[in-house]
C-alpha cells in the first residue's frame, strides 16, 4: 500500500469513533491541544526557526517569511483560536428540518460530519491548528498536507495535537500530517476518493488551480484573493486613504488584503496625493496611464497586473469614470473573495453590493475583516470563493453535511 493510502486508511479507521464523539469529549481534546500550544511554545518556535532559516537561504520574500513565522504572540493566538472553537455550539446532531408524511413516516433532517477531510495548504503554520481544531470539533478526521517550507513547524504542531488526542483516550489518527511533501504524493492525495470525502486547498492561485485541475475528490475552492477597493466620487478622502492603506499594508501576504485600488476620476487627484505620500518607499504602485500622470508608478498596468494576486507590498491602480466601470472591472478581474466601495452615495453603495459578485462586499470598511474569527465563526478552515455548499469564511457548519433519518411502523411502497 502506498504511503498516502496508508494515511487514508488510518483516517477512515478512526472516523466512526470520531464522528460519534460527544461534544464534551471533543472539547476536552481541544482544551488539551490549547494547553499544550501554550506550554510547548518554545519547542514550536525552535522547530519554526529551522523553516525560517531555510526560507531565508532560499530567498523567500519578507512578506512570505512573515506568513511562515511563529512567535509567542502568534502561538497564543492559535491557542485562543482553539479556545474559541471550544466555545462554539456543536452543530452535529442539530435538526435542520423534518416532517411527518401522509403515510405516517417521520422524516428528520440532521446535521452530521462529512467524514474525512483533506487540507492542502501553503506556508502558514497557524492553518495546521485552525484546520485540525475545526475539523475535529465538527466530528471529522483530517489529513493535512502543508508546504515543504513549513514542514518542521507542521511536524511539531501535528505531533503535539496527536499526543493530545491520544492522551484523551482517542485514536491519534484523527489528525494526520503528510510528511512527504513531494508533488507526486500531493497528486496522489488529490485522487484518494476511497478515503477522503472532501478536499480543501488553501493558498495562492497556482495551488488552487492545480488542485481543481487534478483532484477527483469534491473540492471547495478557497483562498485566492484578488481583492479591490473602489474609491467613489463622493468618498471621504481621509477615510479612503485609511481603508486602502489598512487593506494593503496591515498584512499584505494574506488573501483578504487588496491587490487593486480603483479610483473615480473626480477623487483621484486628492486620493493619490495623500496615499503616495503615505506609501512612498513602502508600497510599489503599478498604475494605468491616468494614474501615471498623478504619481510615480513602477510600470504601466496591463491586464496581467490587474489579474495578479501580489501578496506583497505592491498594488495595481486604475482611474475609472463611474461606479459601473468599477463594478465591471471587479467582476472581470476579481476572484469572488472580498470587494469594497468607499462612498457617501447610498445609491452607489447599494448598486455595488448588489452587482459585485463576491463572497464579501463591503461599504466603507477594510476587506481585512473577511475572516472567520472576525465574523464570529471562531477559527476558519478557509474562505470559500465558490457558491455551492459554502461561501465566504468557513466555520464549523461548513464542515458538516446532513442525513435524513426516517422512522416508520411497517410502511411499504405500493
Amino acid at each position: 500500500m502506498e504511503y498516502i493510502e496508508e494515511l487514508g486508511l488510518k483516517a477512515k479507521t478512526a472516523e466512526p469513533v470520531i464522528t460519534s464523539l460527544k461534544v464534551s469529549e471533543k472539547n476536552a481534546v481541544l482544551a488539551e491541544i490549547a494547553k499544550r500550544l501554550r506550554r510547548d511554545s518554545a519547542v514550536l518556535i525552535e522547530a519554526n526557526a529551522l523553516d525560517i532559516a531555510a526560507a531565508e537561504k532560499n530567498g523567500m520574500s519578507k512578506a512570505m517569511i512573515d506568513r511562515l513565522t511563529l512567535t509567542e504572540a502568534r502561538i497564543e493566538g492559535m491557542a485562543e483560536g482553539v479556545d474559541t472553537v471550544i466555545a462554539l455550539p456543536d452543530p452535529i446532531g442539530s435538526v435542520i428540518g423534518g416532517s411527518e408524511l401522509a403515510n405516517g413516516l417521520r422524516v428528520v433532517k440532521k446535521r452530521v460530519p462529512i467524514g474525512t477531510i483533506g487540507i492542502i495548504f501553503e506556508s502558514r503554520p497557524n492553518v495546521t491548528v485552525d484546520a485540525a481544531a475545526l475539523c475535529f470539533k465538527a466530528g471529522n478526521t483530517v489529513i493535512l498536507r502543508g508546504g515543504s517550507d513549513a514542514i518542521n513547524s507542521n511536524k511539531a504542531l501535528v505531533k503535539l495535537m496527536r499526543a493530545a488526542v491520544k492522551d484523551c483516550g482517542f485514536d491519534e489518527n484523527a489528525i494526520q500530517l503528510v510528511e512527504d511533501t513531494s508533488r507526486s504524493v500531493a497528486n496522489a492525495m488529490m485522487k484518494l476518493n476511497k478515503y477522503i470525502d472532501l478536499l480543501i486547498p488553501r493558498g495562492g492561485g497556482g495551488l488552487i488551480r492545480t488542485v481543481i485541475e487534478n483532484a477527483t475528490i469534491p473540492v471547495i475552492q478557497t483562498g485566492e484573493g484578488n481583492c479591490h477597493v473602489y474609491v467613489d466620487a463622493s468618498a471621504d478622502i481621509e477615510m479612503a486613504v485609511n481603508i486602502v492603506n489598512n487593506a494593503k499594508t496591515q498584512r499584505p501576504s494574506v488573501c483578504n488584503a487588496i491587490e487593486n485600488v480603483l479610483v473615480h476620476k473626480d477623487a483621484a487627484p486628492a486620493f493619490f496625493e495623500k496615499i503616495s505620500a503615505l506609501w512612498q518607499d513602502k508600497v510599489s504602485v503599478i498604475g494605468d496611464e491616468a494614474v501615471s500622470k498623478l504619481i510615480s508608478v513602477e510600470k504601466i498596468a496591463d491586464d496581467n497586473d490587474f489579474a495578479t494576486e501580489f501578496l506583497d507590498y505592491k498594488i495595481s491602480a486604475k482611474i475609472v469614470d463611474s461606479v459601473d466601470e468599477a463594478i465591471a472591472h471587479i467582476n472581470r478581474f476579481g476572484t469572488k473573495h472580498s470587494e469594497c466601495i468607499i462612498t457617501s452615495d447610498l445609491n452607489n453603495a447599494e448598486k455595488f453590493q448588489k452587482m459585485v459578485d463576491a463572497a464579501a462586499v463591503y461599504v466603507n470598511a477594510s476587506t481585512r475583516f473577511t475572516d472567520g474569527f472576525e465574523f464570529g465563526l471562531g477559527a476558519e478552515i478557509g474562505i470559500s470563493t465558490q457558491k455551492l455548499h459554502a461561501r465566504g469564511p468557513m466555520g464549523l457548519e461548513a464542515l458538516t453535511t446532513y442525513k435524513y433519518l426516517i422512522n416508520g411502523n411497517g410502511q411499504i411502497r405500493g
